[in-house]
């Protein structure tokens, strides 16, 4: 997981624990005062829903993590529960250990199949000792998570690919495809596409001669084009002109420099050459996937800084890449 990934999921654990501590150390001196009548817990925790109203199940256990309440949800109570030992759930892990309130890392659910969160809190009589656990699940999708659109970070990213391939790389040779035979025309026509028919992300797939294209009036769905429609200019009549976006990372003047490129990466070697290559103009990333099974993905300038020489190994590599197995 990259630093911005991990941070993102960091803050949302971070209001998600505001959240849930107070109303649950509430509820677990509750439980406390009539502890330990099945009964009587139960209740409490049939009251505690209003405090927890995400919540999916509210469990007791005691001190040695063994449920002594029935699951108590929004549909009513599952006895089934009672007696279960949740003392090895890596969940009560924190809880066990001494944390008084502790939020699990998501995990799948046994029963639901979907991922998860724990919240466990102490449970103490008056003078402070532990009497058992307060337990509650939460589904990730009920949850009132903030859901801030996490924001990849602008970093080379290169990931090696299938090692039975990497292993036989030096054992094949490129052959001319449909769309190397044609390649100015196709390169000029996905360009003006870009430029002109609002496709933000356009991936050129060289070895089976296709391209995938996104556009901004349907983001949704993607458009295949064969090697026919990408040497006929009258597919710009599918769709209308548009502006090019004044929010797109890369100029519309480079967009050309990026294509033309990958087409330098295609033809650079007969072993070690481009199969795929994709923009995403509103990111700024190039993708980059190689006959070795490597894919790379980068910023269009870091992209238009390296020449050939840096793909085919004779200069040396960035030192703050960022290489994935």
């Amino acid at each position: 997981m990259g630093k911005a990934l991990q941070t993102a999921v960091a803050r949302q654990r971070l209001l998600l624990s505001s959240r849930l501590s107070g109303p649950m150390r509430r509820l677990a001196t509750d439980c406390a005062a009539v502890w330990p009548e099945r009964e009587a817990l139960e209740k409490v925790l049939e009251q505690g829903l209003e405090l927890l109203p995400y919540c999916k199940y509210l469990f007791i256990l005691d001190d040695k993590a063994m449920q002594i309440t029935s699951n108590i949800s929004p549909k009513g109570l599952l006895p089934e529960n009672f007696g279960r030992d949740r003392s090895q759930r890596p969940y009560l892990a924190d809880a066990i250990a001494g944390e008084k309130f502790s939020l699990s890392d998501a995990y799948i659910s046994r029963n639901t199949r979907r991922p998860t969160l724990t919240a466990a809190t102490h449970i103490l009589d008056e003078d402070g000792r532990l009497l058992g656990y307060l337990g509650v699940d939460f589904d990730l999708r009920e949850l009132p998570l903030t859901r801030e659109v996490y924001q990849q970070e602008e970093k080379w990213m290169q990931i090696k690919g299938d090692p039975a391939i990497r292993g036989g790389v030096f054992m094949q040779e490129r052959i001319d495809s449909a769309m190397d035979k044609r390649i100015d025309e196709v390169l000029d026509l996905v360009v003006e596409l870009v430029e002109v028919h609002g496709v933000f992300h356009a991936k050129l797939h060289f070895s089976s001669s296709r391209a995938t294209l996104w556009l901004i009036e349907d983001p949704f769905r993607y458009r295949l084009l064969d090697i026919e429609d990408l040497t006929d200019p009258d597919i710009c009549l599918a769709w209308p002109q548009q502006d090019y976006p004044a929010d797109a990372d890369i100029p519309l003047e480079r967009v050309k420099d990026v294509f033309h490129t990958l087409r330098d990466l295609r033809f650079m070697d007969e072993t070690i050459y481009l199969r795929a290559g994709s923009l995403n103009i509103f990111n700024g990333t190039v993708g980059l996937n190689f006959s070795c099974d490597g894919s790379h993905y980068m910023h269009w300038s870091e992209f238009l800084d390296k020449n050939v020489g840096f793909w085919m190994g004779t200069s040396a590599p960035e030192p703050d890449s960022d290489n994935v197995e």
